[in-house]
């Protein structure tokens, strides 16, 4: 990461399709597959996947804030997935795949927040993704990055990504790349 980027972490139910989703937007440098909110030693794949660690799928974005602000990636994120099921993203069930900000200092903690209010406000519905802070972030193996570049006629991408990138084209068409 240069001095000029920054990094935000989100969980969104299956890392696939929250990267595919932030690969687009102006700004974003590189967006990683991982795990955080859990140790180094249950963080592979499998372990994660049982949901008995603490870890949520999630991506790590470096971005530069002078492109693209932290604000916009988080309403993104709260518009690209269901903010509003606790522990569930369609198929995918268990506190692996909840929907979550790993804020990476107070700014972006409180920047989150009234996001979050303000989408409550507006849609009446109530949001659950929670607010945890960032502790560290465990890559995914290589198998699992760019898998929506690497297979996008998957039945998968095309049955769940798919969709959200029709929504992310539809309502965030100024800040794609």
């Amino acid at each position: 990461m240069n001095k000029k980027t920054e990094l935000a972490t989100f969980g969104g139910g299956c890392f696939w399709c929250t990267e595919a989703v932030f690969t687009q937007l102006k700004g974003v440098l590189k967006v990683t597959s991982g795990f955080t909110g859990g140790s180094a030693e249950t963080a592979h794949y499998y372990d994660v996947c049982s949901g008995q660690t603490d870890h949520a799928e999630a991506i790590q974005i470096e971005y530069d804030p002078q492109i693209i602000p932290f604000e916009v990636l988080v309403k993104v994120h709260l518009s690209t997935h269901n903010p509003t099921t606790l522990n569930r993203q369609g198929a995918d069930v268990g506190p692996q795949y909840r929907s979550a900000i790993f804020y990476h200092n107070q700014s972006q903690k409180q920047n989150a927040e009234q996001i979050i209010k303000e989408v409550e406000t507006s849609t009446g519905n109530t949001i659950v993704t929670s607010l945890e802070k960032y502790d560290a972030f465990y890559q995914a193996d290589e198998s699992h990055q760019q898998y929506f570049e690497k297979d996008p006629l998957s039945p998968y991408c095309q049955v769940v990504i798919i969709p959200k990138m029709i929504k992310l084209r539809s309502e965030w068409k100024d800040w794609l790349k």
